[in-house]
C-alpha cells in the first residue's frame, strides 16, 4: 500500500491541508515515532484529530518539524534548547500581532523591549553554540598541528 504525498482537506478547512502522520514522516524525513515524542516534548502544539482519533497535522506544523529538525541536525541544538527557541519565536511572533494592533507609544517601546529580550536570549543560545563549535574547531587545528610535528620529526629520522 503506498501513502499519497497529496494533502487531505476536511469539509471545514477547504483552504487548508491536512497531512497524515505517514505523510508528514515520508515528507521530513523522521519517523512517526519521533513525530509523537516531538509533541509529547511540547515541541509542536496538540495535532488535530480525525474522527477516528488519527493526527492530522497543517503546513504549519510541517513546517515547524522541518525547523525542528533542522535545529536538531544540522545546528546540534538540545531538544530543551529548541523548545526554548520556539517557544521565543511563538512570543514574538504574538507580541508582532500585539505591536501592530496598538497604538500607544509607551506600550509599543515595552513590547519592543520585551522582543529584544527574547531575541538576546535566543542569541546567548546561538552564541554558546558558536562557542562550543569554535573550541571544539581549535581541539582539531591543534591536533592537526601536533601529527604535523611528529611527521616532520619521523621524516627527519
Amino acid at each position: 500500500m503506498s501513502v499519497s504525498q497529496e494533502p487531505e482537506t476536511t469539509g471545514s478547512e477547504q483552504d487548508s491541508p491536512c497531512y497524515s502522520i505517514e505523510q508528514v514522516a515520508t515528507r521530513i524525513g523522521m519517523t512517526k515515532r519521533t513525530l509523537r515524542y516531538y509533541e509529547e516534548m511540547g515541541l509542536l502544539p496538540p495535532t488535530d484529530r480525525t474522527e477516528g482519533n488519527y493526527r492530522r497535522y497543517s503546513e504549519a506544523d510541517v513546517q515547524r518539524l522541518i525547523r525542528v529538525k533542522e535545529l536538531r541536525s544540522l545546528l546540534g541544538f538540545s531538544l530543551s534548547e529548541i523548545r526554548e527557541l520556539l517557544s521565543a519565536d511563538e512570543e514574538r511572533d504574538q507580541l508582532k500581532a500585539a505591536y501592530h494592533a496598538e497604538s500607544d507609544p509607551p506600550t509599543r517601546i515595552a513590547q519592543l523591549d520585551r522582543v529584544d529580550e527574547l531575541i538576546g536570549k535566543q542569541l546567548e543560545l546561538v552564541e554558546q553554540k558558536i562557542a562550543g563549535l569554535e573550541q571544539m574547531r581549535a581541539s582539531l587545528q591543534a591536533k592537526l598541528a601536533r601529527h604535523a610535528q611528529v611527521k616532520q620529526q619521523l621524516h627527519q629520522n
